[in-house]
């Protein structure tokens, strides 16, 4: 995308003063969504075209059972400043957070915006919906959640779940799911385009919104609804700590040598390796570089993927999907210097003879979590060097 056809554009000029944000800055932005969809270079430029002069899309945003963690984070992103840029690009018709208007005067403000935008809004659900006992212990306005999603649903041009609850049940529907919690999509019986997390990275949606708006039709997504840009590939395949995994090299402890040193966290329950998102790829906050779970030295939990979050226990051990741990790991800290002695070179014959009993063994320990032989020296090296 060349900057310099737009420098004297009219509609940029105007699109600058608006969201109070450079052109540069709002070009690199459409660039950069393009390349995260693997889109081709012409496409920033028509998505710079459609935010500055198409009509911006109704939005009726929903919410059930939920922490309202999915709004925050959209308004707590920067660079440019995000809501600014997600409020200009759709016109936000009801949002019961961010609703000025409240009671009958909201619900009347939907209904309005349902009929005059019939077929042509974008409904976003956030949270999931309860389905035990007719749905009753979520009701707005008079309605249940079910009611009024499958209202709202009816006559949008697209639905699109935010955030895990929505995705698939998220917290609410975890066992035993007292109030019979259930995703959108489950509700309204068909897959639906899902941006989970929890929370969602907003850039997600906003690239998810910005599609639409440019080529009329959301982006491709996977056979449960996430858009393919940022969940087709598993967050262990961009960590940072993904050369320590290779090497062998794992925190065993909290706190300990190898955690302080940025080791993989897989033996604390990292479930990076069976976890598909982009989150080390595009951070969170905009705080600068780490600044997503792995990151900070927490362990990923899964919170893209249904039956993960929320279910599988956060010290367990991850399903590895891809390459498998080394059978053999490397000590954190080798000895230097000591070669092979003679008593070694004479029970090398018998070793050999059960090498694959052992690594059967060492592979059984691993899916245990078992301390193996690196834990002793890293512990030395922790005394060597206190913090």
């Amino acid at each position: 995308m060349n900057e310099e056809n737009f420098e004297n554009d009219a509609t940029m000029v105007a699109l600058e003063k608006r969201l109070g944000i450079s052109r540069r800055s709002f070009l690199q932005l459409c660039a950069a969504m393009a390349a995260t969809m693997g889109l081709p270079d012409d496409a920033a430029a028509a998505m710079v075209k459609a935010v500055a002069t198409k009509q911006r899309p109704s939005v009726i945003w929903l919410h059930f059972q939920e922490c309202t963690g999915c709004t925050e984070s959209l308004l707590r992103a920067e660079h440019p400043t995000l809501e600014k840029l997600i409020l200009d690009v759709i016109s936000l018709d009801y949002h019961e957070t961010l609703f000025a208007a409240a009671g009958h005067q909201a619900e009347a403000a939907r209904r309005a915006a349902m009929k005059a935008h019939k077929g042509k809004y974008i409904l976003v659900v956030e949270g999931a919906i309860p389905t035990k006992d007719n749905g009753i212990y979520c009701k707005i306005g008079g309605q249940t959640a079910i009611e009024m999603l499958k209202e709202c649903a009816a006559d949008a041009a697209a639905v699109v779940a935010i955030g895990s609850c929505a995705s698939w049940g998220g917290m609410p529907s975890t066992p035993p799911n007292p109030t019979g919690a259930k995703s959108a999509g489950e509700v309204l019986g068909r897959v639906i385009p899902n941006i989970p997390g929890c929370p969602p990275n907003p850039y997600n949606f906003l690239s998810t919104v910005v599609h639409f708006l440019t080529f009329g039709k959301l982006p491709d997504v996977d056979s449960i609804g996430r858009p393919k840009f940022a969940y087709s590939r598993l967050i262990h395949e961009n960590c940072e700590r993904r050369p320590h995994f290779d090497a062998g090299r794992f925190a065993m402890e909290f706190g300990d040598a190898g955690h302080k040193q940025g080791y993989c966290l897989y033996k604390l329950g990292c479930k990076g390796p069976e976890t598909y998102a982009n989150c080390p790829a595009i951070l969170f906050g905009d705080v600068g570089n780490a600044s997503w779970p792995v990151g900070t030295g927490h362990p990923c939990i899964g919170c893209t993927e249904k039956g993960i979050a929320f279910t599988k226990p956060i010290h367990a051990l991850a399903d590895v999907k891809t390459m498998r741990p080394p059978v053999g790991f490397p000590r954190i800290v080798e000895e230097q210097g000591v070669g092979a002695t003679l008593g070694a070179a004479v029970l090398t014959a018998a070793v050999a003879g059960a090498a694959f009993g052992a690594g059967a063994q060492l592979a059984k320990n691993l899916g245990k979590g078992v301390k193996l032989d690196e834990s002793e020296p890293a512990k030395k090296l922790e005394e060597r060097n206190p913090s």
